[in-house]
């Protein structure tokens, strides 16, 4: 009895062991069919500057003031930060009031974790900011990311903003809420 059951034993754990390694392959061959394609085949975008992510800012009041960014520098034109490209969006809601803009992109620069943008008002509910040309400067710190915005101290309809300039960033993010990433920019010195 002991040796048909040790056979027995035996032949259903070969089988086992077969079983397992036909599903596994099969497996591996399904995974290997569906698996992206490798990083090497993927194509690179390099960029010579970028400041994507959004956030909230901090309001005890209950505010909800939001800014989304999506700015890029191409390397081809790393040397021309006027032809940056993309949009970003602000709004600031509370109860019922507030409004939103949308900024198409004419100006990109950033130093380290510093990026400074600025755009034309393209769509937008609230009339001050019409047309407008507006400036933000965020500071992408592990410690808590942080904002300024031209509009602190000017007028947007009245002051005229220059492209690429922008006030300090002296808002607080809400804590939670920054995904902030700026992709620093080097200047490239011409040589004699």
């Amino acid at each position: 009895m002991n040796r048909r059951m040790s056979r027995r034993t035996k032949t259903v754990a070969v089988a086992a062991a077969i079983l397992l390694t036909l599903g596994a392959g099969g497996i591996a061959a399904a995974s290997a069919d569906e698996a992206p394609a490798p990083a090497a085949a993927t194509a690179t975008v390099k960029e010579a500057a970028a400041l994507t992510g959004t956030a909230k800012l901090y309001r005890p009041a209950g505010d909800d003031i939001t800014f989304s960014f999506d700015a890029h520098l191409a390397e081809k034109d790393r040397q021309d930060p006027m032809k940056a490209t993309g949009t970003f969006r602000f709004s600031h809601y509370k109860g019922d009031w507030g409004g939103y803009a949308k900024v198409k992109v004419d100006c990109l620069t950033t130093g380290g974790k510093v990026a400074v943008v600025s755009g034309l008002v393209v769509e937008t509910d609230v009339k001050e900011f019409r047309k407008a040309r507006v400036g933000v400067t965020v500071h992408d710190d592990a410690a808590g990311d942080r904002l300024g915005y031209t509009w602190m101290t000017a007028d947007p309809k009245k002051d005229k903003v220059p492209p690429c300039l922008s006030g300090a960033p002296f808002e607080k993010v809400k804590e939670g809420t920054g995904d902030f990433k700026v992709v620093p920019w080097e200047f490239v010195y011409p040589t004699e």
